[in-house]
């Protein structure tokens, strides 16, 4: 049977997934930005978590986990390269390991970059990727504690997923990273389409997550750095796509 999700709101900007296997009822939440939306989030759907799927380290994606494995005594699976700095870990993962959710199985891909450990999801059978903060709808993760070279690289590995790979990210930036990435491309017209998409969904106080990686290979331009015309945007034509990575990614640090 196909996974259920529950997408919601967390913190600020956060978003919080339940993903659910109604073949045997185990639930995983992806990350734990925080405990009370979670809990929420179960009381709504029924549900009983029994995993806590963490992508990476940082205290906005696992400020609940501990309450919630107290209360649930669910099993928290996290990157083996930042065990030591995530609260509760139970299982430890890297690059091809698979996680299973009851029936539901994930493949994990590790993307360094955004910090040096972080994890994605791919659950095949669906056609779902959990990036946390890798990859954004029209946007990426800031580059904190990898090389922008290894954030590049991370990308290119998640572009080779099918096109109707739903994505799911760690927060609502998309309006945001529409506004940037038409300074580089303003003449594109799937990123024209997705901008009329999105001003609409915001306006209905709706999310704008999931997209799929066919609408991002198009419009996200992050993930365009080997397009002659986007080289040439940024005054890079000729050169690698990790060297025009690199000069997008700092335009957006500064944007």
């Amino acid at each position: 049977m196909p996974a259920q999700l529950h997408l919601f709101a967390c913190l600020q900007d956060n978003y919080g997934v339940l993903v659910h296997d109604p073949s045997t009822g185990a639930t995983a939440s992806i990350d734990a930005p925080e405990a009370g939306p979670v809990e929420a989030a179960l009381q709504a759907t029924g549900w009983r978590l029994t995993d806590i799927l963490v992508t990476h380290h940082h205290a906005d994606h696992t400020g609940g986990i501990m309450a919630l494995k107290e209360r649930h005594k669910c099993r928290v699976t996290g990157p083996r390269g930042e065990a030591a700095k995530i609260p509760g870990i139970d299982l430890s993962v890297g690059e091809n390991d698979m996680v299973q959710v009851g029936t539901l199985a994930a493949r994990v891909i590790e993307t360094p970059g955004h910090t040096l450990g972080q994890i994605n999801y791919f659950f095949p059978g669906d056609n779902l990727l959990f990036a946390g903060d890798t990859l954004f709808s029209i946007g990426c993760g800031r580059v904190i504690e990898g090389t922008p070279q290894q954030m590049w690289q991370s990308l290119d590995k998640l572009r080779s997923l099918p096109g109707e790979t739903r994505i799911y990210c760690g927060h609502e930036y998309t309006a945001a990273n529409i506004k940037f990435a038409k300074t580089i491309e303003p003449n594109n017209a799937a990123l024209a389409a997705r901008t009329a998409e999105v001003e609409n969904l915001r306006a209905q106080g709706k999310p704008t997550i999931p997209s799929t990686m066919a609408e991002e290979l198009k419009a996200n331009v992050f993930l365009r750095a080997d397009v002659p015309e986007v080289a040439a945007a940024v005054g890079l034509a000729g050169k690698s796509a990790a060297d025009v990575f690199t000069e997008i990614r700092a335009r957006k640090n500064k944007f």
